[in-house]
Parts: C-alpha cells; sequence; structure tokens
C-alpha cells in the first residue's frame, strides 16, 4: 500500500478500520521522507522521535474510543514561521536560525486538540519574502514535478510536501498568494480563508494587514476537514472575526447550477502564458457545461495591485522587523564598538538580500516627504479594489482566473530580476489586498508536464461556495489524482 498517495480522508479511514495503526502511518510518512526528501529539501526540522510518541498517545486515544476526529493521527505539516513550542521557528532566515518559540500558534494547538501528528517544519523564502523558496537561508525547495523548476514561495516547502506525499496535509501563510502560487506550481490544493477567519496568532508576522495562514492539501475535502479545524474566533489575535464558521464539509456537493462565474479580462491578457489561458477556459467551459453561468467582466484595478501591494507590504514589514536588533532575541552580531553599530551589523547579517531590500523599501515609503505620495496613495488604491471586488460580488458568486501567469520556472531563472519575480503575484495579491478568500485548484498541465493552477476568489467568509465549486470542478475532471513522478 503507497500510504503516501492517500488523501487524509482516506488515511482516517485506514486508521478508523483498523488497516493501520497512528504509529504505522507516521512511520510510512518518515520513510516516505527519508527516501525523497533529500532530493526535494521541502522539510527544516524533522521530528521522528516526537511523532512517534505523538503517535502512540493518539493510538491509545483511539483504542479507548476518546479519539474521533476527522484529522486523528492524520501527518501534518506547517511552514516555519508558524510558532511551535519547543521546536525551532526559523522563517528560513539566519536571523531566527535558533529561536525556540515558549508557546504554539493557536492553528497548531487546535490541530493537536483533534489528534494530528506533527511531522515537522517547512521550508520557505525568507519571512515569506519571495515566490519560489530560492530565498531561504537554509536551502532551495525544488518542484517534485521538475527538480530544476522552483517549487513557488513562499510556501514551496509545503505545496512539494504535499505533492511529493511526504505530509497527509500542511498549513501556510499567504501574504501576496504564497500558499495559491505554490499549490497551483506544484499542482496541489491551497486555499486562503477570509482575512480574520483563520487566528494568526503565532504566525510571525511580515504585512500584518495581509498576512493569513491556510491549509494545502491533495484535494478540496482535504482542505475542508482542515478549515473546519483552524476557523474561529480567537482572543488571542484582534483581527480575528467574530462570526459564525460553518461545517465546510457541507459544501462538497457535485453542483454548480445556477453559480454565477465572472472571469476578469485582465486575468486572461497578454500577460497570460498562452497554455495557462487555454487551461482556464477549458475550465471555464467544464462549469459552464455543469451548470454554472460564466462571463467575462472588468477589473480595472488589477493593473495597479502589484504596486500597491509591495509598497503596503514592504512598508509594514519595515516596521515588524524592527524587533530584530540583536537585543532581544533571535542572531546578534559578535564584534560592534556601540549600540548603534549592534543594530547595524546584526540586521545586516541576519537578513537576507530580499529582506533587506523590502525593509529598505518599506522604510522609504514611510519616511517624511514620501509617505503621503506612496503609502497613502497604495491605502487609497486598496480602497479601490476593494470596491472593485464589491461590485463584482454584486452580481457573481465567485471570480475566476488562473493563479499565476506561467507554470513554475527553472531555479535561478529570475533570482537576479525581483521585478520579474513581483509580476508573478499579479492574480493572487488582489484577494490579500481586499481580505477575501482565495483558492487554487489544479486545472491542466503545460507542454512540459508541469501543473496549471485555477484561482477562485470569493466573498467574504464564503468558503463554502469556493469549496462548492472547486469540489464541483475537482469531480468532474480528475488533475487533482495525477501525481507527481519524483523517485528516489
Amino acid at each position: 500500500m503507497e500510504i503516501h498517495k492517500l488523501t487524509v480522508r482516506e488515511m482516517r479511514g485506514l486508521i478508523k478500520d483498523k488497516k493501520v495503526s497512528a504509529v504505522e502511518l507516521t512511520q510510512a510518512m518518515f520513510d516516505r521522507i527519508a527516501e525523497i526528501d533529500w532530493k526535494i529539501n521541502s522539510y527544516i526540522t524533522l521530528l521522528k522521535d516526537e511523532a512517534l510518541m505523538r503517535a502512540r498517545e493518539v493510538q491509545e486515544r483511539i483504542d479507548k474510543g476518546k479519539a474521533k476526529s476527522a484529522l486523528s493521527a492524520v501527518p501534518m505539516a506547517v511552514k516555519d514561521n508558524i510558532c511551535t513550542r519547543g521546536i525551532k521557528t526559523t522563517c528560513a532566515s539566519k536571523m531566527l536560525e535558533n529561536f525556540v518559540p515558549p508557546y504554539d500558534a493557536t492553528v497548531v494547538k487546535k490541530l493537536y486538540l483533534e489528534d494530528s501528528v506533527l511531522l515537522g517544519k517547512l521550508n520557505m523564502d525568507e519571512f515569506a519574502m519571495g515566490s519560489s523558496t530560492e530565498n531561504s537561508y537554509l536551502k532551495i525547495t525544488r518542484n517534485p514535478w521538475d527538480l530544476e523548476r522552483v517549487s513557488g514561495g513562499s510556501s514551496g516547502g509545503d505545496a512539494a510536501a504535499v505533492a511529493a506525499g511526504l505530509t497527509g496535509f500542511a498549513l501556510g501563510s499567504d501574504t501576496g498568494g504564497s500558499i495559491r502560487q505554490s499549490a497551483a506550481f506544484c499542482g496541489v490544493v491551497g486555499i486562503k480563508p477570509t482575512y480574520g477567519a483563520v487566528s494568526r496568532f503565532g504566525l510571525v508576522a511580515f504585512a500584518s494587514s495581509l498576512d493569513q495562514i491556510g491549509a494545502v492539501a491533495r484535494d478540496v475535502t482535504d482542505c475542508a476537514l482542515v478549515l473546519n479545524t483552524i476557523t474561529g474566533y480567537d482572543s488571542m489575535d484582534s483581527t480575528s472575526a467574530k462570526v459564525e464558521y460553518p461545517d465546510y464539509t457541507g459544501a462538497l456537493i457535485n453542483d454548480v447550477r445556477g453559480i454565477k462565474v465572472g472571469i476578469p479580462k485582465e486575468y486572461i491578457g497578454q500577460g497570460t502564458n498562452p497554455e495557462v489561458k487555454k487551461a482556464v477556459l477549458d475550465a471555464v467551459e467544464i462549469l459552464r457545461r455543469l451548470g454554472a453561468e460564466c462571463e467575462e467582466f472588468s477589473l480595472p484595478m488589477t493593473e495597479y495591485a502589484i504596486p500597491a501591494y509591495y509598497i503596503i507590504s514592504s512598508a509594514e514589514a519595515s516596521s515588524n522587523f524592527a524587533r530584530y536588533d540583536g537585543i532581544r532575541y533571535g542572531y546578534r552580531a559578535e564584534n560592534y564598538s556601540n549600540l548603534l553599530d549592534l543594530y547595524k551589523k546584526t540586521r545586516s547579517e541576519g537578513f537576507g538580500t530580499e529582506v533587506k531590500r523590502r525593509i529598505i523599501l518599506g522604510t522609504y515609503f514611510l519616511s517624511e516627504g514620501y509617505y503621503d505620495a506612496y503609502y497613502k496613495k497604495a491605502l487609497k488604491v486598496r480602497t479601490l479594489i476593494r470596491k472593485d471586488f464589491d461590485d463584482a460580488f454584486k452580481k457573481y458568486d465567485v471570480v475566476l482566473g488562473p493563479t499565476t501567469p506561467t507554470t513554475a520556472f527553472k531555479i535561478g531563472e529570475k533570482r537576479d530580476n525581483p521585478l520579474k519575480m513581483y509580476l508573478g503575484d499579479t492574480y493572487t495579491v488582489s484577494a490579500n489586498i481586499a481580505g477575501l478568500p482565495a483558492l487554487s485548484i489544479p486545472c491542466g498541465f503545460d507542454s512540459n508536464n508541469l501543473p496549471i493552477g485555477l484561482q477562485l476568489i470569493g466573498r467574504h467568509f464564503d468558503e463554502k461556495t469556493l469549496l462548492r465549486v472547486s469540489y464541483a470542478f475537482e469531480q468532474n475532471t480528475g488533475f487533482h489524482k495525477i501525481k507527481t513522478g519524483v523517485r528516489a
């Protein structure tokens, strides 16, 4: 039995039917990691002894009838910017290379309560800044579909691990598309919930008004099961929304009749690779045949989304990263002459190129004489982007388009051209700017046999409609069932 190819639901079924134990399932995942991950580099920290011990405890609870969750004994992994008590949380940075948090993130606590088994922490772009996982201080994560290509970013470790069968599911963070872009590149499903639907307590901040924790999994059902656990109000997070959260598995119906789908003209324009465009338009035809009402419309503020996003996110990063000063925690320079020199050397040595670039940009945008010209104007654009979507959702239930303009590019191809790299986020950043839920699902392959992602964006707190449409698409296509060909 190839356990690494199973979905969360299938793994849980084996446990429930007593065909495998929690310990056997966990050991099988570590066997797969030992066999494959030396090629992919998806993990930063592995927790084999701790995971096997927890699996034994979970199995005892299962035997006593106390562990009945849909995620009981299911192996999970989390991006290394989500805090885990007593376990290194590095953010893939020299600055936090040896940082061990004294507490768990709320999402981790919730998954522990559901008896999930944590396998380890996943690689990422340093402090979640990047679109390829090439900015990690520790290693480059490779795409399981083609080891010469990137796995996406900044949640590249998540998507690669799920695609290669190195975990049941993964938690990632999405500031401008990190979950969705990585999922698209690796041919898996990734969802960024509505801002405020999932607690950010314990997520190391990059840009606080944009960051959101979400899930990466093999199919839509698995994403719904994880969302059921991680969503909900948290008093530890001042941005957490106190609303009623549904059972997301109730949305998993193979029916899109009457659903209205809008396709922005700007998302299928000249900047989109022809093969990506064709796959997306083919997906539209499938939904149309299933009974959805699909039509093109315009989101005129799309062209301003990238500059607005990078101004806002860099400004917030500049503010958030002032805490890394070599005094309280994290890396500290060894040789310095005074306090100012300590700050300067610590930050120069502890941060990578991309992080320093964004801190400098953000400080510039917030500086006297430039605040009104850049940051304040970006906030006004943010309001207009939100209005674009508000207007769209008066008519449409979901907005559909490609997740990314291209499929996965080769390692090193864009490393020296930040602007070219940034433009890869063209279709994903708007959902973060507007705080909307968004999901990426496989919808085809290009001529290089690389996965193509289809993005669905929904109304605030309407993840159920996204799951319903994507589930119906999934049930009538089967792209999610095609596995990577990576071998040891």
